[in-house]
């Protein structure tokens, strides 16, 4: 396979995946899905090794990346199967990503497999939205281990009972798996037709010229780290239940173009739910270094080959069962990047950029009674970190996410509830020769009763600046003007207003001209 036939075929897969994410949206019943596109699709071969993906949340795909060879292995597929899973602790992230697998066979015989990660507000939990400040795995809602939810062709439909049964709102989880079960039919029909017009010899030597081909622009990049040893540490604000400045700590050890991420020293998993499973560690680890390599490097496993994780069990970024988990995956997630690029910037120091927000901002919200029952969740976007070359960009999603704002239409019109303001933070980015980008500011009037929880980071700790530039402005959450902490459960009254104002990023150099 010559470079260019390599190319397009590469180009091909990611098509694939693109498609998929397409008619997921286009089905999808739920504001989460449809209007903040919170989902992600990949294609991966045989084995369950990573072989192309879209561009959609960094934290989806590289925990299904790390996770799905032990899915593959441990299932026995058949044509026309559908597996479906969320637990945590077997290949998912948190309960509400709930993950569709689909083989993909030619003239009977496996040439791969596609995957969409989903996440649904409502999961069962007791809490509106499915983001609780828990103190276990089975208060965040439905646990489901990998199970056949579409057997040989054929619906479970226990399964899917047993699923949308536990949900508030079942007529909206059953079109919204609809959707993921049609988006895997459409990449599982272009998958197929793509190995049966390259023929399966051909098709199988393409997937591995892509692994090879990632591994070799991997390595040429990883190449350019000094060797050596780094050490960064940074903090979480706390657990949501009273334990506070919880240490993440990583040393990165480089040598020839090989890289081991050890997270020893990192404080033991803690009661509230910023835990994480070491997949969604991994997506954290292998998004930062997905950051130095070429634009055109292949999102595949022969990309990630030469980067090495650890993490003693049982610390919080090696959670074990049953650990509370659903705020690992949005804000412990941002912290494992913060100290990973930390480690990086004594290597490269001109090249990694000052901490971003460190923050999904995460707002889960809904109301529960016999006549109407809804759940919402949104994250928020915030400062971007200034880099050597320029300022960090202002209110967007950063790093482990890259979701859309529910835009304030439809948000107004599902929910019981008005936007009265929404705007940048302005000055909240740190300063320096770059400025940190600032964050934003979302103003919520409830219409109705609601129940609401917040998982918030950076409130208490600020996002860093590099070489002497300034930190960025910590976030702020308010409740009709009263200072909230970053993690707590409301119950607010029709009228009342809830401020989020989210943190700015790190400034980069130090800022002589007084500005």
């Amino acid at each position: 396979m010559n470079t260019i036939e390599l190319s397009l075929f590469s180009s091909r897969l990611t098509a694939v995946c693109d498609e998929m994410g397409a008619v997921l949206q286009r089905a999808a019943f739920s504001t989460n899905i449809k209007d903040r596109l919170d989902f992600s699709c990949a294609v991966f071969g045989p084995a369950g090794e990573l072989c192309a993906q879209a561009a959609h949340i960094p934290v989806h795909l590289g925990s299904m990346a790390f996770a799905m060879r032990d899915l593959v292995a441990g299932t026995a597929w058949a044509q026309g199967d559908v597996l479906i899973v969320n637990d945590p602790f077997l290949g998912g992230t948190h309960l509400p990503d709930v993950t569709l697998i689909t083989p993909v066979y030619v003239d009977d015989v496996p040439v791969g497999f596609v995957a969409n990660r989903a996440h649904h507000a409502d999961i069962g939990a007791e809490a509106p939205g499915s983001m609780p400040i828990s103190r276990s795995l089975e208060e965040e809602g439905i646990v489901i281990p990998p199970t056949h939810l579409v057997r040989a062709g054929q619906a479970v439909t226990e399964v899917m009972q047993r699923i949308v049964n536990a949900t508030a709102s079942p007529v909206q989880m059953e079109g919204d798996l609809a959707a993921q079960l049609s988006a895997n039919r459409a990449g599982e029909q272009r998958l197929a037709e793509l190995a049966r017009d390259m023929g399966l010899t051909g098709f199988k030597a393409g997937l591995a010229a892509v692994n090879r081909y990632g591994a070799r622009l991997a390595r040429q990049a990883l190449s350019a780290l000094p060797d050596g040893c780094y050490q960064f540490q940074d903090m979480m604000d706390d657990d949501g239940l009273g334990q506070r400045d919880i240490p993440i700590a990583v040393t990165l050890q480089v040598n020839e173009g090989n890289v081991t991420v050890d997270f020893d020293g990192t404080a033991a998993q803690v009661k509230g739910n910023i835990n994480c499973p070491l997949s969604v560690t991994a997506a954290g680890v292998f998004y930062v270094f997905r950051c130095l390599m070429p634009a055109h490097t292949p999102a595949c496993a022969g990309s990630f080959q030469h980067i090495h994780l650890s993490a003693p069990e049982g610390c919080l970024v090696n959670a074990r069962r049953p650990a509370a988990v659903a705020a690992g995956n949005v804000e412990t997630s941002s912290r494992i990047v913060d100290v990973v690029m930390g480690a990086l910037a004594q290597a490269l120091p001109d090249e990694i950029p000052a901490a971003s927000q460190g923050t999904m901002n995460n707002l889960a919200m809904g109301t529960r009674s016999s006549t109407f029952s809804w759940d919402y969740y949104e994250t928020m976007g915030g400062g971007m970190g200034g880099g050597s070359l320029r300022a960090g960009l202002s209110a967007t999603q950063s790093h482990m996410t890259n979701t859309l704002n529910t835009p304030i239409e439809v948000l107004e019109m599902e929910f019981p509830l008005r936007v009265n303001r929404y705007q940048v933070r302005t000055g909240s980015g740190g300063a320096g020769i770059h400025r940190g980008g600032d964050g934003l500011v979302r103003e919520f009037e409830f219409l109705a009763p609601t129940a609401v929880t917040l998982l918030t980071e950076r409130r208490r700790r600020q996002p860093w600046g590099l070489q002497a530039g300034a930190s960025g402005a910590a976030g702020e959450n308010r409740y009709n003007g009263k200072q909230l902490p970053g993690k707590v459960t409301l119950n607010v009254r029709a009228g009342e207003q809830l401020t989020v104002c989210t943190p700015g990023g790190g400034g980069w150099g130090k800022d002589r001209s007084g500005g």
